[in-house]
C-alpha cells in the first residue's frame, strides 16, 4: 500500500517532520515516510519477524493468519520448504545466475514448461522482473507485431506502475502525479462489450492491442458479465487487434483453473504472468505470445539485465511442479474450497445486508463490498468513515489488531475487502477467518464506533481469546426501521449550514458509543484519523414555518473541534472550510450558512468570495437580534431599567460585539468595550474605530430622525455635547470625541482585559472567538446579567452554581417551529436552535438566496430585518 492507495487523505496535511520519525523503524526514516505515517495512525504498522505457511509472527510472538498474501504472490504460504529446496539446489550445485548474452538454460526450461500448460498457441515466453515490467513486454510486442500505436484499457484496471503499465491502468489516481497516460492510451468502461466494438469500428486500424483483466483486482473485485472475454476476443480478431489478457493476479491457480481465462475457453495473443510465478521467494515475470504477436524488431531489441535468471525460474519450475502435481489437486481444492467460502460470504451478507453490498469472484480471489444502509441513522460515526470510504481500512486494522487476521481493501476502492488466502489455505484456515470477519461484522451492524476503533488508542476491547477465536459470535438483534431523512419538494427552500465540534465531548453526541471514552482518548482517536476525514453529512431536516412554507436543510461537518481548527495553518483551515461549502452546494443548498469558526476564520465568509460557492451567511444578524432581545427579557426578569444600566461588550471589535454594542448604546447609560489583552494597542484601535461607530449612530438618530434618549442614557449624554459636533463630522471627529469620552466622562469605556472593570457591570455580553473561559466568577458584579454569545463559553458553566447571585442567559438560542428533530444531540431541548443555524433556516424559508452578514460591519437595517423575519416564520428567542 503506497500512500495513494490508501486512505484518502483530505487536504494537504501537515509537513513530515522528519525528527518525529527520528526513533522509528528505518524503513520509515528512509524507505516511505509518508506511507509510515498512514500505517501508524491505523496500528497497520505490524513489523513480522517470522512467516510460515499461512501464518506470519511478530516480535511478541503473536500468531496472524495472512488472508492477503501480497495480493496473491504467495500462492504456498510464507517459506515453501519445495520453493527454497529448488534455489538450494542451485547454490549446491553453483549454477550461475546472470550469464546473459549467453544461453538461459533454467529459463529455457521454464518457458517451455509455461508454454505446454498455458492455453494453445502462447509458443513465446518473454520474462521479466515484475509484472509491471511484464506489461510494458505485452505492449512492445503488439506495438512491434502490428507497427499501430494505440493501446486499449478498461476503466477502473490495475497493470502496474512503471509508465507504460502506469497509461495502461484505468485510474487517474495514480497517473495524474507523473504525466500518465501517455500519448496513445485510452479506457473504456470495463465489461461494456458495446464501448468495445465502438472503440474498435471507429479506428479499426489504430489500436495495436486490447489490454484486458479477466477480474480486476486492485479495482475492486470486479468480474465482467459472462461471455465478455470471448466477444473480446470476436471483436479483435476482427479489427486485426491482439487480445493480451493481464493474469498478474488471477493467473496460476487463484480462480480454481491454472489461468482465469480457461473458465471462458479464452486464448489471448499474449498473456502476462508474476505474482505466484516466483512462489511467493522470487520476483519473476513472464509474457507469453502465440506467433501473431512475436517479431523479430522485439526479440533483436528487448532485453532487460535481470530477467530470465536461474534462481528465479528455478522457483518459477518449482512453482510450477507444485501447481501441477497430482493432476492439479492444489488448483481443484481452490476451486472447491473458493466456492463454499463464497457461499459462506454470500450467507453473512444475508445476515448483515446493511453493511455487505455485495460478494464477487471466485477462486481465492474474492471481494467484499461494505457500503453501510442508512448510514446517519444507524451507524454514528461509522456512517460517515464508510461514505468517505475509509471503512474498509479500519476493518482491517480491527481484524488484524484484535482479531489477528490480515486483510487489505482493493487499493482503488477502499469499500471492499479482498480476500485472497495462500492456495495452500485449508478449511480450517477459512473457517477462522470467517468467524473472526462474522464478529466485526456484528460490531460494525450495531453502530459501535467505540468496539470497532477502541483497539487504536489502547481502550480496553473484548477481544475474544485464541481458544474462542472460530467460535461463532451471536447475531445482531433485530432493530427497528431508522428515520428516513425527509425529501425536499421541488417549492422548498434548500439550506445547508457547517458546524463543528466545540470540544472533544461533543464528538459522543454525534455517535454516543463514544462516551465510553475519555476526552484524552477520543483527541487521540480524532488525531488519528483527523488527516483521513473531509467534511461530514450530519443530518438533515424539514423546516415547516406556520406560513405553510418549508425549507429543506442539511447539516455538515468539519471533522475538529474549535480548537483543533483554529490550530490549523490558515491555507489548510480555509480549503478545509471552502470543500465543506463545496458539498452543500454539491447537495444542493441554495445557501449556506457558516457556524462556529468556519465564519471567523474566512473573516466573516470574505474569505470565500472567490470559490465559486453559492450565497452565504454567518448567522450574525440574526445572532444580534436574538441577543437583543434575550437581554429585554432578562433585564425585566431583574427589573434592571436599561437606561440606567452599564453593559460590558467582551470581543467589542468583532462583527457581533460590534452591533450588539451599537444596538444596546440607544438604551443604556454606560457601554464598557473590552478587547484581547494579548494585542493591547491593536485591541484598543479597533475598538476606537467601534467607539466612533457608536457615537456616529446615535448622532444620526438624533438629529435625522429625531429620537430621544433616555435621561441618564448614553445618547442623552452625547445629544448634551452638541456643541462640540458640528456639521457633518468625520468618522475621525467622532474616533477622537470617543477617546474624550472614555477619558473625561466614562459614559464609553475601552478596556483591554477583564480584570476590575466588570465588577462595573449590570450586563456582560461575551462575543469572542476565543477558545477557552477566561471570565471567572470573581471578574463579575454582583446580580448581573451574563449573556454568552461565545463558542465556546468564554464563561466556565460552574458560575451558575458558584454565583447563584448572576442571572446566566445562553443568548442565542431560538426555538423554530414545530421543534424538529435535527438528527443529532446538539445538547439543547428539540426544537432549540442557535440563532445563526435559524438565520440560515429563515432566509431558506424567504428563498431569499443572498449573501447575508459577511464581514465585520453588519448592516442595522439587515438585524431589524431578520428580527422581523423569525416573527413572521414562528421563531422564538429563548432565555
Amino acid at each position: 500500500m503506497s500512500a495513494p492507495d490508501g486512505p484518502r487523505r483530505h487536504g494537504t496535511g501537515p509537513a513530515l517532520d522528519p525528527t518525529a520519525l527520528a526513533s522509528r523503524h528505518p524503513y520509515f526514516r528512509h524507505v516511505n515516510p509518508y506511507l509510515g505515517r498512514l500505517l501508524s495512525r491505523l496500528n497497520l504498522d505490524k513489523e513480522f519477524t517470522r512467516g510460515e505457511g499461512c501464518f506470519l509472527y511478530d516480535r511478541q510472538g503473536e500468531r496472524y493468519l495472512d488472508f492477503i498474501s501480497q495480493y496473491g504472490a504467495l500462492p504456498f504460504g510464507h517459506n515453501p520448504p519445495e520453493i527454497w529446496r529448488a534455489i538450494e539446489a542451485a547454490r549446491t550445485l553453483d549454477l550461475p545466475n546472470f550469464v546473459q548474452p549467453s544461453v538461459l538454460t533454467a529459463a529455457g526450461e521454464l518457458a517451455e514448461r509455461l508454454s505446454r500448460v498455458a492455453p494453445p498457441d502462447l509458443r513465446y515466453v518473454t520474462f521479466a522482473n515484475s509484472g509491471a515490467e511484464a506489461i510494458e513486454v505485452a505492449i512492445k510486442l503488439c506495438r512491434s507485431a502490428t507497427r499501430r500505436p494505440g493501446i486499449l484499457a478498461t476503466q477502473n484496471s490495475f497493470h502496474g506502475k512503471t509508465l507504460g503499465a502506469l497509461s495502461a491502468t484505468g485510474s487517474r489516481v495514480y497517473q495524474d502525479p507523473f504525466g500518465a497516460p501517455a500519448p496513445g492510451f485510452e479506457h473504456i468502461p470495463f465489461g461494456d462489450i458495446d464501448a468495445l466494438e465502438r472503440a474498435l469500428t471507429e479506428r479499426p486500424e489504430y489500436y495495436a492491442a486490447f489490454v484486458l483483466e479477466p477480474i480486476q483486482g486492485e479495482g475492486g473485485i470486479v468480474e465482467p458479465p459472462a461471455g465478455y472475454l470471448g466477444e473480446a476476443r470476436r471483436l479483435c480478431d476482427w479489427t486485426g487487434t491482439l487480445l493480451v489478457i493481464d493474469e498478474i493476479q488471477t493467473g496460476l491457480g487463484r480462480t480454481g483453473k491454472l489461468f482465469a481465462c480457461e473458465h471462458d475457453g479464452v486464448t489471448p495473443d499474449v498473456l502476462t504472468l508474476a505474482k505466484a510465478l516466483g512462489g511467493g521467494l522470487l520476483p519473476v515475470g513472464a509474457c507469453l505470445c502465440t506467433e501473431k504477436a512475436y517479431s523479430e524488431s522485439f526479440a533483436l531489441r528487448h532485453s532487460s539485465t535481470f530477467a530470465g535468471n536461474t534462481l528465479a525460474c528455478r522457483a518459477g519450475l518449482a512453482t510450477l511442479d507444485l501447481l501441477e502435481r497430482d493432476n492439479r489437486a492444489l488448483v481443484r481444492h481452490v476451486a472447491g474450497n473458493g466456492a463454499r467460502l463464497k457461499r459462506d460470504l454470500v450467507d453473512l451478507q444475508r445476515t448483515y445486508p446493511d453493511v455487505i453490498k455485495a460478494v464477487r469472484g471466485r477462486g481465492y480471489m474474492l471481494g467484499l463490498q461494505i457500503d453501510l444502509d442508512s448510514p446517519h441513522d444507524r451507524h454514528g460515526l461509522l456512517g460517515y468513515l464508510a461514505e468517505q470510504h475509509h471503512l474498509g481500512y479500519l476493518i482491517t486494522s480491527y481484524l488484524l489488531n484484535v482479531e489477528k487476521v490480515r486483510l487489505c481493501p482493493a487499493m482503488s476502492d477502499g469499500d471492499v475487502l479482498r480476500i485472497e488466502p495462500p492456495l495452500i489455505a485449508g478449511w480450517e484456515e477459512c473457517a477462522a477467518f470467517l468467524a473472526a470477519l462474522e464478529r466485526v461484522l456484528e460490531i460494525v451492524a450495531a453502530g459501535d464506533t467505540a468496539g470497532l476503533l477502541g483497539h487504536l488508542i489502547g481502550a480496553r476491547v473484548a477481544a475474544p481469546s485464541p481458544a474462542a477465536r472460530g467460535a461463532a459470535p451471536r447475531r445482531p438483534a433485530p432493530r427497528g426501521v431508522p428515520r428516513g431523512a425527509p425529501r425536499a419538494a421541488a417549492a422548498d427552500g434548500r439550506f445547508g449550514f457547517l458546524l463543528h465540534a466545540i470540544d472533544p465531548s461533543d464528538c459522543a453526541k454525534v455517535d454516543q458509543s463514544l462516551r465510553a471514552f475519555g476526552e484524552t482518548q477520543i483527541l487521540d482517536l480524532k488525531r488519528r484519523l483527523g488527516d483521513f476525514l473531509g467534511p461530514l453529512l450530519v443530518s438533515e431536516v424539514l423546516i415547516e414555518s406556520p406560513t405553510g412554507r418549508r425549507a429543506h436543510g442539511q447539516f455538515i461537518s468539519l471533522p475538529y473541534t474549535a480548537g483543533e481548527i483554529v490550530d490549523l495553518p490558515y491555507e489548510r483551515a480555509l480549503a478545509e472550510i471552502a470543500s465543506a461549502v463545496e458539498l452543500s452546494r454539491a447537495r444542493g443548498a441554495q445557501i449556506t450558512g457558516l457556524g462556529g469558526f468556519t465564519s471567523i476564520l474566512t473573516r466573516g465568509g470574505l474569505a470565500l468570495a472567490n470559490v465559486g460557492r453559492p450565497p452565504l451567511t454567518t448567522g450574525n444578524s440574526y445572532t444580534v437580534a436574538a441577543a437583543i432581545k434575550a437581554l429585554h427579557m432578562a433585564s425585566r426578569r431583574r427589573n434592571l431599567e436599561l437606561s440606567t444600566a452599564t453593559a460590558a461588550i467582551i470581543g467589542g471589535a468583532g462583527a457581533v460585539g460590534r452591533a450588539t454594542a451599537i444596538l444596546l448604546s440607544e438604551e443604556v447609560s454606560r457601554l464598557i468595550l473590552v478587547g484581547n489583552p494579548r494585542h493591547p494597542e491593536r485591541s484598543r484601535r479597533r475598538l476606537l474605530d467601534v467607539a466612533g461607530s457608536i457615537l456616529r449612530h446615535l448622532w444620526e438618530l438624533h438629529t435625522q430622525e429625531g429620537r430621544e434618549f433616555g435621561r441618564a442614557s448614553l445618547g442623552a449624554h452625547l445629544a448634551s455635547l452638541g456643541s462640540k459636533i458640528s456639521g457633518d463630522p468625520t468618522e475621525a471627529e467622532f474616533v477622537r470625541l470617543a477617546q474624550e469620552l472614555d477619558g473625561r466622562f466614562g459614559n464609553l469605556t475601552i478596556a483591554t482585559g477583564v480584570d476590575g472593570i466588570l465588577r462595573e457591570a449590570d450586563i456582560v455580553l461575551t462575543a469572542t472567538s476565543s477558545v477557552k473561559s477566561f471570565v471567572g466568577a470573581e471578574h463579575v458584579k454582583r446580580d448581573a446579567i451574563v449573556c454568552e454569545l461565545s463558542r465556546p463559553f468564554n464563561v466556565p458553566s460552574d458560575i451558575r452554581t458558584t454565583r447563584p447571585d448572576v442571572l446566566f442567559i445562553d443568548g442565542g438560542l431560538v426555538r423554530i417551529p414545530g421543534e424538529p428533530d435535527l438528527g443529532f444531540d446538539f445538547g439543547q431541548d428539540r426544537g432549540i436552535v442557535l440563532a445563526c443555524m435559524a438565520e440560515t433556516m429563515l432566509l431558506a424559508l424567504e428563498r431569499s438566496y443572498r449573501d447575508t452578514g459577511l464581514g465585520a460591519c453588519l448592516d442595522l437595517g439587515t438585524i431589524r430585518e431578520l428580527e422581523a423575519l423569525g416573527e413572521k416564520h414562528g421563531f422564538a428567542v429563548v432565555c
